[in-house]
């Protein structure tokens, strides 16, 4: 038990000190990009901006920086030979490797459980501080019981937009009401639709009526009825669909909620199930990174060009993640199924390591 915590301890230490170095590196080329992108703020309001991005950055290569980690771990105990008097004490190379497994296996299932959230929040953070400096506003959709909001602006003033359902592309609105403000905030006009496209800069609105609130009188008595009436707009589908938020942007723990009520108002939720199953199946991925690594690496220095397994070993490592990003977007195209587009490369990165290492281990 002493040699499992020894090889754990020794693999923490390396992983925590190979994280440190990229946060530092991720950090400083972030600073260097955002106070080119935002010369006016001063240098302590881009180190917030920095601060708030360097979690996200850094949860994006947690795989590379597992494999980077096991190689290193692996090649010093083939150096100093630790591993050879393992394998002499009578354990097995697979027995040798379950401390890291195990180790890899725990910071994957903090990743997902504690860094996760915190990824979220920092995230969502970053994006609406960086929306505000560049003078943007914030999402300008949101999905709630009663259905879907919308907001739109122009010098004119804001129109706020509520519809029942829509389509997944958010191309057509049904049941769709805009109350029209002007720039002071006093309200404009309402519109009730029964339908409401969304074209190029405008809004086709059919089953239309219109109830005019800028003047005292009564404004039913004064609505008007239409079939069809276009309502200028600056929106598109891709910004309405962006503005969703990524799904690192939502926590683990509120992405189920999150896609029952994406699917409840007609949207697809794909990519958000798609990023969901990644996310659980994390940990096995990581497990199966350590095991190339270890599979390739943990023979006897003199036995074997070193230089040449880590080169292998880094490049299988970095494949398998390829194909992992791969995919993910497949799945998210519906392509493949969620399941096979989350689930699939963990276990087969799984079985082809297993199998590197029975084959080392025989030969």
């Amino acid at each position: 038990m002493t040699l499992y915590y020894y090889f754990a301890r020794k693999f923490l230490w390396t992983y925590l000190g190979i994280t440190a170095i990229f946060v530092v590196i991720l950090g400083l080329i972030d600073m260097v990009d955002e106070l080119q992108d935002f010369p006016e703020l001063h240098v302590w309001e881009v180190a917030q901006v920095v601060l708030l991005n360097l979690p996200h950055a850094n949860y994006e290569i947690l795989p590379l920086v597992m494999i980077l980690a096991s190689v290193a771990v692996f090649v010093r105990l083939a150096r100093t030979s630790e591993m050879v008097v393992v394998r002499a004490s009578g354990l097995s190379g697979f027995r040798g490797m379950l401390a890291p497994l195990t180790m890899a296996a725990l910071i994957g299932l903090v990743s997902i459980t504690v860094l996760n959230p915190v990824v979220a929040a920092s995230s969502k953070q970053y994006n609406n501080l960086v929306a505000s400096y560049e003078g943007g506003g914030t999402s300008i959709m949101a999905l709630s019981s009663e259905g879907l909001w919308l907001r739109q602006g122009s010098a004119m003033g804001q129109t706020v937009i509520h519809a029942t359902s829509a389509s997944a592309d958010v191309s057509t609105l049904n049941n769709a009401t805009f109350i029209a403000f002007a720039p002071d905030g006093e309200p404009v006009r309402r519109l009730a639709a029964q339908r409401a496209t969304l074209g190029t800069g405008e809004w086709l609105l059919e089953g239309v009526k219109l109830w005019d609130l800028s003047g005292g009188a009564n404004p039913e008595a004064t609505a008007q009825r239409m079939a069809q009436l276009s309502v200028p707009s600056a929106l598109t589908r891709d910004g309405i669909i962006d503005s969703f938020g990524k799904p690192e942007y939502i926590a683990i723990w509120d992405l189920p909620a999150f896609i029952a009520q994406l699917e409840q108002a007609g949207f697809s939720a794909r990519r958000y199930a798609v990023w969901f199953q990644m996310e659980l199946a994390r940990p096995i991925f990581l497990m199966a990174l350590v095991l190339v690594a270890g599979a390739l690496t943990m023979r006897h220095a003199r036995t074997t060009n070193t230089g040449i397994s880590v080169l292998i070993a880094l490049m299988l490592g970095f494949s398998l993640h390829y194909v992992r990003n791969f995919a993910q977007v497949l799945g998210e195209n519906g392509q493949i199924p969620v399941i096979l587009a989350a689930w699939a490369p963990p276990a087969a990165s799984l079985m082809l390591a297993i199998g590197i290492l029975l084959h080392m281990e025989d030969g």
